[in-house]
């Protein structure tokens, strides 16, 4: 419960200082004392020249000067330069002392000064003070998914040892198995000559019994017609020696089961000097050339060009309403074409770390890939409809999607065709992204945050790696003044620069990493700006959409 203010009454009112009754009327401006109008003879009684009265709104007007340490009597309106600013009075300037000197006028120096702390106060209200809350709001966000994150981080580790399981598992039934057929072939060899062996067993029987009996008997023909058979079995047969099979298991090298199995990065914690300034945005637009140079233009012969990527820094790949796909070099030779796999136009392309082509066709629900001429399936959905597509620093796929009742979208995050994350709502369970079949331009910045270019929503979207929302921007007065801001397309260079097409303005609008607007392209016969892409050397790739061409333009100095 909070105590009401004694001189105050419940509207506010103020109240005199010394009778704590009456309203206040004036204001004593050297002793910082209300005063009521009966009041006032009191206050000054003690000598009028140590008081100076005046309206209550005038408050605070009068400046309080200090008092000359020589001249007692009176207030030092100066400060004299050549003896370290030291206040003095108009007696003092006349002094021997301080003959020959430059004086400065305290109130000029005062409003100076005053002009220095309302910037001051304004920075740090409006730009350190708001940085360092938000600053705060991020770590203890950070601190707050940390269980989450370890917890998913230990989960992964788990599955990982579950498929090495899965694999040692298979690796041992393998061998179990061929250890099965090599004992059948192992029987089998031995069974053969144990045949053979008992086929002379029985020949041999056989002869000993029919010898037995011509000893016996004294026929003279059986005896004289006999013929010895041992020769023939005193031919032993070869001795079969089937060696039984031996497992050599390798010795267990930890270091390099570890390095099969994987390994854990350790904690990075990187540190970045960043000085804030009311001016900040001045100081970045600096390194931007007030006026683009114009580079080379592609003419790609599209009727509606809508999308460019880098190949290289010599080539690109681009793609309008058609079932094609083009690439050229810089110089504007037409290097190859490539036709959609189901003669459908594509939604939107990208190329991969290895160079390979990737397009989306929404309405198939699946993104191809196109390696060495070959085109393949990468990613199929079930529901949902890939809309654009952008490939990360680290060879993931970002992909921006349409559920096929156009109600909802979202960003989804692949690991080759392996969806690996989903953003789609903010901490408060609000779709972060306007619900639609509509255009989702998308980019990975250098801090891997996530640029989403929403052309319903009028608003670039940005959220940090792990999906919060960090800023949207909505568009600067100075550049849709006349029009709304309908981003299309949208890319970032090497400095975390986000720059993003204004089609309707017929600009590119450039903002820095926290989303404060830098500067806007437009003074160079820009006319309908779509897509938009950056090569390794900061330079600007822009498609015209009607004008189907491709115009490569530097605009860092």
């Amino acid at each position: 419960r909070k105590t009401m203010d004694p001189q105050n009454s419940v509207q506010d009112v103020h109240r005199c200082d010394l009778c704590e009754t009456a309203i206040v009327h004036s204001y004593c401006d050297f002793c910082h004392v209300n005063l009521c109008i009966a009041c006032i003879g009191k206050h000054i009684s003690n000598g009028y020249d140590k008081h100076k009265i005046v309206p209550f709104q005038e408050r605070r007007s009068t400046l309080i000067y200090p008092i000359c340490r020589t001249h007692s009597h009176k207030n030092c309106k100066f400060q004299c330069k050549d003896c370290d600013k030291i206040f003095i009075c108009s007696s003092c300037t006349a002094s021997e002392q301080h003959r020959g000197h430059t004086f400065l006028e305290v109130s000029k120096v005062y409003n100076t000064k005053k002009e220095i702390i309302g910037k001051d106060t304004k920075e740090l209200e409006n730009l350190i003070s708001p940085t360092y809350e938000k600053i705060a709001l991020d770590l203890e966000s950070h601190l707050a998914n940390l269980d989450g994150g370890y917890e998913k981080l230990t989960t992964t580790i788990s599955k990982q040892g579950e498929q090495w399981h899965r694999e040692i598992d298979t690796i041992i039934n393998k061998m179990k198995t061929e250890i099965s057929e090599i004992k059948v072939k192992h029987t089998a060899i031995l069974q053969k000559y144990l045949v053979e062996i008992k086929h002379t067993q029985s020949l041999i029987t056989n002869t000993l019994q029919a010898i037995r009996k011509i000893e016996q008997s004294t026929e003279v023909s059986s005896t004289i017609e006999y013929r010895s058979k041992l020769t023939e079995l005193r031919k032993l047969p070869p001795k079969v020696q089937v060696s039984l099979p031996t497992f050599i298991p390798k010795p267990i090298d930890r270091e390099t089961l570890c390095s099969l199995f994987g390994h854990i990065t350790p904690l990075s914690t990187d540190t970045e000097e960043n000085v804030l300034s009311l001016n900040q945005s001045k100081t970045s637009v600096i390194e931007l050339l007030g006026e683009p140079v114009l580079v080379a233009t592609i003419q790609t012969w599209y009727q509606n060009l809508r999308s460019v990527a880098c190949l290289n820094d010599d080539c690109v790949w681009t793609c309008g309403l058609t079932n094609d796909m083009k690439c050229f070099s810089t110089i504007g030779s037409l290097l190859q074409t490539v036709k959609t796999k189901s003669e459908e136009r594509p939604s939107d392309i990208a190329v991969d770390k290895d160079g390979n082509l990737l397009y989306s066709i929404r309405t198939a629900g699946t993104v191809f890939k196109v390696k060495n001429g070959q085109t393949k399936d990468f990613i199929r959905l079930h529901g949902w409809g890939p809309c654009n597509l952008c490939v990360t620093s680290t060879g993931d796929l970002l992909v921006t999607m349409c559920r096929d009742d156009k109600t909802q979208s979202k960003v989804v995050r692949f690991s080759k065709s392996t969806e690996k994350q989903t953003i789609q709502f903010d901490d408060k369970g609000k779709p972060l992204y306007s619900g639609n079949d509509k255009i989702k331009y998308i980019s990975e910045n250098g801090n891997h945050n996530i640029c989403v270019a929403d052309w319903y929503a009028h608003a670039i979207v940005v959220v940090n790696q792990d999906g919060k929302l960090r800023w949207r921007y909505t568009g600067h007065p100075s550049v849709t003044g006349k029009k709304s801001f309908d981003p299309c397309g949208i890319t970032t260079d090497s400095q975390n620069r986000i720059l993003t097409a204004d089609s309707d303005n017929h600009c590119i609008h450039i903002l820095d990493q926290n989303g404060q607007f830098l500067s806007y392209i437009d003074k160079c016969d820009l006319k309908d700006p779509w897509g938009v892409c950056v090569d390794n050397n900061d330079s600007l790739f822009v498609c015209e959409y009607y004008k189907s061409s491709v115009k490569k333009r530097k605009y860092l100095k």
